[in-house]
């Protein structure tokens, strides 16, 4: 390097120290749409976030406005049978959350988050706007029943309601990752006051996401049962208009933090370079490995990472060999990383086994937009001259997340504090385990009702007939409320520990984690209820599950659930004591 390139790059160092310590600019790096530094007093924060949070409160009133009543619609509009349209809902919801590594990927690597939520919120849009033409025009709606004879859905009309479905899915996966990294984004972690700051947006994050939800499962679906699929379906797609409209109104406020090539790519340079270096021995003295020199490490806009003991073969990737020191040579990073790009590769191996006790949790909580529903088809849904309709019970669910997240964020938490010494109360650790455990709550709570409805079943003679019994529907109140509070800590839990604890450069891959584990507790559902149907129904027998429920054993089947998340919480509660937090250098 010449001697100008080094003043060069000692200004910029000044620079960035004074800009540091007067105050005026972020010190995480954060830049406007423009590429220049922000002015910290005039971006972000909650100034910024108050966008975000009207776009997340309304992108979610679209997507539970089609999620929250979907099964009613396959069941009563395509004729299929329980367990079909539950596996249907199942596979399109788990695709939801699989489709968010596409966008996380795109968003760290290439686009940054505000381009990745613009290119997928068109997509998105699109799907609805096709959703709902699907159940406007009469061509493309499936025949209605004529008395107990349901004609099938044509392929053709399959073929433009599934596609409309599955570019909802594509487009709110790869939009899902990066709202709420970006909303994270306008706090400042080098200022403490605005980091705190940060934990409290987590919490409120999800309460507009509550909020859109609510209006969902309870107006549209009395609009999709009262007024029909075409109004149901075309209200969503306008409320997901309104959301692209408020997001991009905020522009000239947010802060972003620039994209800084492919995760993926560095973690293969990693396994390919630990690989070629097989043969060295790793230095007793850490200080030998190789780290850049610099404040900042060479992936732009990130902090160095610590050394960490564990995993110590990984660690060959960052000796310097001889050749290498002969040479001079250290700009290969298949054959050279650096300490803070080893690092990088062992927090995700180090978050494996926390994301996937999520797995099991997510499978308990789908049961609310299935099974929960068609329990509740079976029972007395009036209140007076009032119907409730079964898929709007999940309001409880989303009451119950909107009545604790003010009282967690503004009373359990600074109690917590006192006792904990921890800015945010609980550790991430902490708080997910204890959702886990209230969840296995929700299912027993479940399996309990399911045990009384069948009792009665069997008293007034009704196994035969696929008939509610007189049994209020809002006896499910308890299994709602229970999953909303386990919600609370849980969810909120892993969007935070993937976002604190994920490398700088990898914080929307990480959030992708926590919805991929979402998309495989959806499909582990589909898987048991696939399982439980075969194994049940074996030798002729009705099975747990049968279309006429008043035959089958939905509380075997919560029962199920429940002891698949006792174990899974123990799993938890052995990898939560042994995970070591990321470090700074």
């Amino acid at each position: 390097m010449s001697s100008g390139e080094e003043q060069t790059l000692l200004l910029e160092d000044e620079l960035l120290l004074q800009n540091e310590n007067n105050g005026l600019h972020t010190g995480d790096g954060s830049v406007d749409i423009n590429g220049t530094a922000v002015l910290k007093q005039k971006t972000g924060n909650w100034r910024a976030c108050s966008f975000i949070l009207g776009n997340e409160c309304c992108e979610r009133l679209a997507y539970y406005g089609i999620a929250t009543n979907l099964v009613s619609y396959l069941t009563g509009k395509l004729h299929e049978g329980n367990v079909s349209a539950a596996k249907n809902v199942n596979i399109w919801a788990g695709t939801c959350y699989f489709t968010p590594l596409i966008g996380a990927t795109l968003a760290d690597a290439y686009w940054g988050r505000y381009w990745t939520i613009f290119v997928f919120s068109t997509i998105y849009f699109i799907g609805m706007c096709t959703l709902t033409l699907s159940a406007t025009i009469p061509v493309l709606k499936p025949a209605e029943c004529i008395g107990s004879l349901c004609p099938p859905a044509t392929p053709a009309q399959y073929g433009v309601f599934f596609f409309g479905l599955y570019l909802i899915a594509f487009g709110t996966g790869g939009i899902k990752p990066c709202v709420s990294s970006f909303g994270a984004d306008q706090f400042d972690d080098t200022d403490p006051k605005e980091r705190v700051k940060k934990g409290s947006f987590f919490n409120w994050f999800y309460f507009s996401i509550n909020n859109g939800c609510l209006v969902s499962s309870s107006l549209m679906v009395y609009i999709q049962d009262k007024a029909g699929w075409g109004l149901g379906f075309g209200i969503p797609a306008l409320f997901m208009g309104i959301a692209i409209a408020i997001f991009f109104s905020g522009t000239p406020l947010y802060r972003f933090q620039r994209p800084v090539g492919s995760p993926i790519t560095r973690m293969c340079q990693v396994v390919v370079a630990s690989f070629h270096k097989r043969n060295l021995e790793v230095p007793q003295d850490i200080s030998l490995l190789y780290e850049t020199q610099e404040k900042h490490s060479t992936i732009e806009g990130t902090w160095k990472l610590a050394h960490s003991n564990e995993l110590k073969c990984l660690d060959k990737a960052a000796i310097i060999s001889e050749a290498e020191i002969k040479g001079g040579d250290f700009s290969d990073p298949w054959r050279l990383c650096t300490m803070t790009q080893v690092e990088e590769l062992k927090i995700l191996i180090r978050m494996f086994p926390i994301w996937a006790t999520g797995i099991v949790f997510s499978a308990a909580h789908a049961q609310m937009s299935t099974i929960f529903v068609e329990q509740g088809m079976l029972m007395d849904k009036t209140i007076g001259s009032f119907n409730i309709p079964p898929a709007s019970m999940i309001t409880i669910d989303v009451i119950s997340v909107i009545f604790w997240v003010p009282i967690y964020d503004r009373i359990i938490v600074p109690i917590a504090r006192k006792f904990t010494g921890r800015e945010r109360g609980f550790s991430e650790l902490q708080r997910m385990g204890i959702g886990l455990f209230i969840s296995m709550l929700s299912m027993t709570a479940a399996a309990l009702l399911e045990i009384k409805r069948l009792q009665l079943v069997k008293e007034l003679g009704l196994v035969g007939d696929a008939v509610a019994v007189p049994l209020s529907i809002l006896w499910q109140i308890p299994q709602y409320m229970l999953m909303g509070t386990a919600e609370i800590f849980t969810t909120i839990g892993q969007l935070e520990f993937f976002y604190e604890q994920s490398p700088d450069a990898m914080r929307s891959l990480c959030s992708a984690l926590a919805l991929l584990a979402a998309s495989l507790g959806n499909y582990l559902s589909s898987f048991i209820l696939s399982m439980v149907t075969y194994l049940t129904t074996t030798g002729g027998k009705t099975g747990w599950i049968p279309d006429n429920l008043n035959k089958g054993h939905l509380d075997y089947l919560f029962w199920l659930l429940a002891g698949l998340s006792f174990f899974n919480l123990l799993i938890y509660t052995i990898c939560a004591k042994r995970y070591k937090e990321k470090k700074a250098s």
